[in-house]
């Protein structure tokens, strides 16, 4: 009987008999880390420990979210919505069909430096309900077109704006290049135009890897509608910086894009006059078009959110901290002798 049962005990493993039968055995292979004896920390969360932990949380986030905060605060950002004053009292019925004409779509508006702006100034446009995350809309470019002009007829993720009927394909293909933003800009203050410098707004990983410098336009806004801006055939992509922005599409339905930059400092209370040609059809989907003038500072632009997070997340554990403090003195909670714990006792105890 014994003998049976040390056979079956040592089925697993194999036993001495070399005719006995084996069994397989799910059982693992012994080790530490099988059986779970490797060593461990197993701290012991005391009421001070805990209030220690969190008074440290506060103590590191409130400070770093008023820094945020202040570091958001002196940024200067004029915004100016611009999309309805643009159209013509007769024509604001049918804003659609007045964009889609070829009636002059000029317009003059102002905006009021309420702060001084410190140099570089950093124009952007900004849309409202443009949905550049669709699956469809960033699908449908060709990246290896974009990077060689020996990939030139490479249009198959591209359509509908893949060839232009009788030319041949279209260069950048797809509807995102195809809807590229097409209002323009131009400033002044008094009787002195201010330039707007466009060169340096694109990622440098985008002019150095991603648009080719032998790729250049070819039967752009060919396909029949034309979307949006039109691109010079004998300038290089690699040198159209506004098409490299406009192409990084945005994850949100708004969204702002870099314009330009305005190289010289405005001070408070200038009024600078824009001329701007309201040509980028927002209408039909009842989208917003702004215009924003903003300086930087050492967070960036204006956000309040990081500043706001590191703040709420410091106050609440600076409440608990105090609230279990006040609990621990008030009411506090007897604790047993963390020597009977089973981890602290040694090999000979019971």
């Amino acid at each position: 009987m014994s003998s049976h049962t040390a056979s079956s005990s040592n089925g697993g493993n194999g036993s001495g008999d070399s005719g006995a039968p084996r069994r397989n055995s799910k059982r693992p292979k012994y080790s530490k880390f099988t059986q779970q004896e490797l060593p461990a920390c197993k701290p012991i969360l005391t009421p001070r420990w805990v209030v220690s932990a969190f008074m440290l949380v506060a103590i590191v986030f409130i400070p770093i979210g008023i820094a945020c905060l202040l570091g958001s605060r002196d940024v200067v950002e004029v915004v100016k919505r611009y999309e309805k004053e643009c159209i013509p009292v007769e024509n604001r019925g049918n804003e659609v069909q007045f964009i889609q004409s070829g009636a002059n779509k000029t317009c003059t508006i102002s905006m009021t430096i309420p702060k001084r702006m410190k140099q570089p100034i950093y124009v952007y446009y900004q849309l409202d309900n443009f949905y550049q995350n669709h699956r469809r809309y960033v699908k449908s470019r060709s990246d290896e077109q974009l990077k060689s002009a020996s990939k030139e007829n490479d249009t198959s993720s591209c359509k509908p704006e893949d060839t232009a009927t009788g030319r041949g394909a279209i260069v950048p293909c797809g509807l995102i290049a195809w809807s590229l933003f097409n209002d323009t800009y131009s400033f002044s203050r008094g009787n002195q135009s201010l330039t707007v410098n466009k060169k340096g707004i694109a990622w440098k990983s985008d002019k150095e890897k991603r648009f080719g410098k032998d790729v250049f336009p070819k039967n752009f806004q060919g396909g029949g509608v034309v979307g949006g801006k039109s691109l010079n055939a004998s300038i290089r992509l690699s040198d159209q910086e506004d098409l490299m922005v406009w192409m990084r599409t945005a994850a949100l339905p708004t969204f702002r894009k870099l314009y330009g930059k305005i190289e010289v400092d405005l001070e408070a209370k200038e009024v600078i006059n824009v001329t701007l040609d309201n040509n980028y059809n927002t209408y039909s989907f009842n989208g917003k078009k702004k215009l924003v003038l903003s300086t930087t500072s050492w967070i960036g632009g204006r956000n309040d959110f990081l500043g706001i997070a590191y703040l709420t997340v410091g106050m609440i554990c600076f409440a608990l901290s105090m609230g279990f403090t006040i609990v621990y003195f008030v009411k506090p909670r007897r604790l047993g002798d963390p020597t009977f714990l089973s981890w602290n006792r040694g090999p000979g105890s019971h």
